[in-house]
């Protein structure tokens, strides 16, 4: 008797599986029928489960390629009623993320479905108890909110995930590592995105301090990234160099394409702070060297470190796309630039107690108010021994006393200019 109960059971599952898998071939041919087969076979089992789960979760996906919205949120609410009981939680969590990716990943423009669609989704997962769901749902939504750059709801979502992962007395699980580390990773990524520099350095030591996380490279590449660009805007370029190489090993190590962007910070802070090594000579980038999106930088540290400007400048020039059009490294291209002429003027007026400014900007290549402006900063710094003759146009080595209270001043106005400029442009921004 038990046998043949099994055997109608199979048999029940085996002609389930028939039926959808001919319902599926009819969605691109005739979506209407295959819609109505898809009721039938909710229709056919006399109480929720599988089949009809799966049945449900493909009229959710066919009412969305339709555009049929209203349909489409009705079935996923009828979907949502069978993860308490009628399947399993992890098969539940696979179509739940299946259908989130498929509507998330197309909607973009259609915010007042997203909005629905993942309040809907929160609501059952919080009534069916499954945290580990809620936790990931609001993760994706708050993607969702960076990618819109809508930081106010963005804000609301991470002070509840904050909360989940909190004890009763308020401070941090540390059971709950690897979720905070998820949290803190989105969260770095917005204050990096607006410039919140403050609150990004409290949030980075946060989360480099967190022992007890097993995380996914993936996140540890996302937190070492956003610390790199922290010790970039404070101009701690050796700092930043060491945030940019974890970050292209954990990368590297998730196979995410961020790795490539990273090497390429990896380069540029390691020319700013005038390392004579070659981060290319390292077992890790090595492999990299010869990468079409990586050869422009190769060559770039090349001709820097050769203190060649007029091939430095060309590369630039003639690498557009993968050096100039990324905003983050066309921010310091001015630094490096500096940094580049320095070395070569350095080099240049060595042999000379008194040399012309124009013969400097010629070989220099650039505008004599910039050479000024170098041998100014220079003086400054105690680099160059010596002062400005502007009637002659003419550099002096030697006594710097003279003109030292000038340079002080115009170097403080040109300071003060700068910082102006840049909140301006933060503010717009």
């Amino acid at each position: 008797m038990f046998l043949s109960f099994c055997v109608f059971l199979c048999l029940c599952a085996c002609a389930y599986g028939r039926v959808c898998i001919h319902l599926q071939c009819l969605v691109e041919t005739d979506p209407e029928g295959a819609l109505s087969g898809f009721a039938e076979v909710v229709r056919m089992e006399p109480e929720k489960a599988e089949w009809g789960f799966k049945a449900l979760k493909q009229t959710v996906k066919l009412y969305y390629r339709l555009g049929r919205y209203n349909e489409m949120m009705e079935t996923y609410r009828e979907m949502l009623t069978y993860i308490k009981s009628a399947v399993t939680r992890n098969y539940s969590e696979k179509c739940i993320n299946s259908i989130m990716d498929f509507v998330s990943g197309s909607a973009s423009q259609n915010f007042g479905l997203l909005q629905d669609f993942y309040q809907t989704t929160l609501k059952a997962l919080e009534e069916a108890k499954n945290e580990r769901l809620w936790f990931k749902t609001n993760l994706k939504l708050c993607k969702i909110m960076f990618d819109k750059a809508d930081y106010g709801r963005m804000s609301k979502i991470l002070k509840e995930l904050h909360k989940s992962c909190r004890r009763e007395d308020g401070t941090d699980d540390q059971k709950k590592g690897t979720q905070l580390l998820e949290v803190y990773a989105i969260e770095i990524q917005m204050y990096t995105q607006t410039k919140n520099n403050k609150k990004l350095k409290q949030l980075y030591q946060n989360a480099l301090s967190i022992k007890s996380a097993i995380p996914h490279p993936r996140i540890m590449g996302i937190i070492h990234e956003c610390g790199g660009k922290m010790h970039m805007a404070e101009r701690q370029w050796a700092e930043a160099a060491t945030d940019f190489f974890e970050a292209f090993k954990n990368y590297d190590e998730a196979g995410n394409p961020r790795r490539i962007q990273c090497l390429k910070y990896l380069v540029l802070a390691n020319m700013l702070m005038e390392s004579v090594v070659n981060p290319f000579d390292g077992q890790e980038a090595k492999p990299y060297k010869n990468d079409p999106e990586i050869l422009a930088m190769t060559n770039l540290i090349a001709a820097y470190q050769r203190n060649d400007i007029l091939e430095f400048e060309m590369i630039l020039k003639s690498n557009r796309r993968t050096i100039m059009d990324d905003s983050f490294i066309r921010n310091y291209i001015e630094d490096l630039l500096k940094n580049i002429r320095t070395q070569v003027l350095l080099k240049l007026i060595k042999p000379y107690t008194r040399i012309r400014i124009p013969f400097i900007s010629k070989e220099l290549n650039v505008p004599e108010k910039d050479v000024e402006q170098l041998l100014v900063s220079l003086i400054l710094d105690n680099r160059i021994h010596g002062h400005i003759d502007q009637v002659n146009r003419l550099l002096e080595r030697g006594d710097s006393s003279k003109g030292m209270k000038k340079y002080a001043a115009i170097d403080k106005w040109n300071t003060q200019l700068s910082t102006l400029y840049q909140t301006i442009t933060n503010r717009v921004g």
